[in-house]
């Protein structure tokens, strides 16, 4: 728990930084005092972005290149979007396994970051995030299907935030406040640092005390 809190932390600090830097319209600046607090905590800092859809483009240029993915996505409409697609569409032959966790449409969190959506957004009407995860749950069961490589679990924990995992780095995005998740902050960290380890732990632990979705009647 102290190695989580002073991750989060640092991660934080880092946002603070850059966000301001960045401001100011000064690119070099930023670079350079990530690459200095990722050395001095130990998080392996690689990229900062003030909102998660900005990392989008990077993201999918990652994807194309990893060897196994796993992602934990508290809605996942993002799955179905082009920054994904190179995972479902075969445009990466090095590709071993990909590894996703969606929501337990029966979870009391649903309801809760639902409640949260409903505080910032007046058109997210109730049981509206329950069908986005729905529709999203029935195209990764599709993709599965057809994909081996693919697996789909639902997992049952509160909606902080949102892990993509590869064999190389980590985009992790920390919720703030009441808001979408693609207008929260997006950290990109390497293999081997603090974020990174912390990360892919988190997402095993979940992934192991997780189920597959239930079959639909026929």
């Amino acid at each position: 728990m102290r190695e989580f809190a002073i991750g989060v932390i640092s991660s934080l600090a880092a946002t603070v930084v850059a966000v301001v830097v960045g401001w100011l319209g000064l690119s070099w600046p930023r670079r350079t005092l990530t690459r200095l607090l990722a050395k001095v905590t130990g998080t392996g800092l690689l990229r900062v972005y003030a909102q998660q859809k900005v990392a989008n483009i990077d993201l999918a240029a990652d994807l194309r290149e990893a060897r196994w993915v796993r992602v934990l996505a508290p809605r996942g409409n993002e799955l179905t979007r082009d920054s994904f697609q190179p995972l479902w569409q075969g445009n990466n032959e090095h590709l071993e396994s990909v590894q996703v966790l969606l929501p337990d449409l029966v979870s009391r969190w649903v309801y809760v970051r639902e409640q949260e959506l409903r505080q910032s957004d007046p058109g997210f009407e109730q049981e509206l995030l329950a069908k986005q995860i729905s529709a999203n749950i029935d195209y990764l069961t599709a993709v599965a299907a057809r994909n081996p490589a693919v697996a789909l679990r639902l997992f049952d924990a509160p909606h902080t935030g949102r892990l993509v995992v590869t064999d190389r780095l980590v985009y992790l995005t920390l919720y703030v406040g009441r808001g979408h998740g693609r207008n929260s902050p997006c950290v990109v960290a390497g293999k081997g640092g603090l974020l990174y380890e912390h990360a892919l732990e988190q997402f095993m632990l979940l992934w192991r005390v997780s189920s597959p979705p239930a079959p639909k009647p026929v």
